[in-house]
C-alpha cells in the first residue's frame, strides 16, 4: 500500500522512520528488504519506475514444485521449538562498518568508471529498453564491483 511504500522510501533516503508523528533515526548499519506481491493481489501497488532503481537486487521466487512443497511441510511439521534462538550471529555492526570502509578503499581505474558510465548510458539510448538505468544504477555497479573485488581478495577492480 501507498503508506508502506512511503515509509520504505523514507528509511532508504532519509535514514529514519516516522510513526504517529515521532521520528526515529536508524542506527547504522541497517538493511532494507521488501517483498512485492503479484499485481493482482488486492491492496498492493506497483512501484513507479523512478523508485524501482533504489533497490540493488530483484529476486523472483516462484512457487515450489511438489517435492519442495512436501519438504517445506515436513520441516514445518517436525519443528521442535524455537529454531530462531539457535541462530548465532557471524557479524556485528562494527564488523560491517569495517567491511564498508574496506570496500570504499578498493581502487577503481578511471577507465572502469568510464566503462560503467557507458554501460548505463547505453541503457538510456537503446530502443529495445523501455526505461534506461539511472545514476543510482551507476553507483550500484561501482559498489558491486568493489565488493566483488574485495570478496575475491583484491584491493582493485
Amino acid at each position: 500500500p501507498a503508506k508502506t511504500q512511503a515509509a520504505l522510501f523514507e528509511v532508504m533516503e532519509e535514514k529514519q522512520v516516522s510513526v504517529d508523528g515521532t521520528t526515529y533515526r536508524m542506527a547504522a548499519p541497517y538493511m532494507v528488504l521488501a517483498t512485492q506481491n503479484p499485481v493482482e493481489q488486492e491492496g498492493t501497488y506497483r512501484l513507479p519506475e523512478a523508485q524501482l532503481d533504489r533497490f540493488l537486487f530483484k529476486i523472483e521466487i516462484n512457487y515450489p514444485n511438489l517435492e519442495e512443497e512436501t519438504e517445506i511441510l515436513l520441516r514445518h511439521a517436525n519443528r521442535k521449538g524455537d529454531e530462531l534462538s539457535q541462530i548465532e550471529p557471524v557479524l556485528n555492526a562494527e564488523d560491517i562498518k569495517a567491511y564498508r570502509q574496506t570496500i570504499h578503499q578498493i581502487l577503481v581505474d578511471e577507465k572502469l568508471l568510464s566503462y560503467i558510465a557507458q554501460i548505463v548510458n547505453h541503457t538510456r539510448n537503446d530502443q529495445s529498453i523501455y526505461l534506461g538505468a539511472s545514476p543510482r544504477a551507476s553507483l550500484a555497479l561501482l559498489n558491486g564491483a568493489r565488493a566483488f573485488a574485495a570478496i575475491n581478495g583484491r584491493d582493485f577492480v
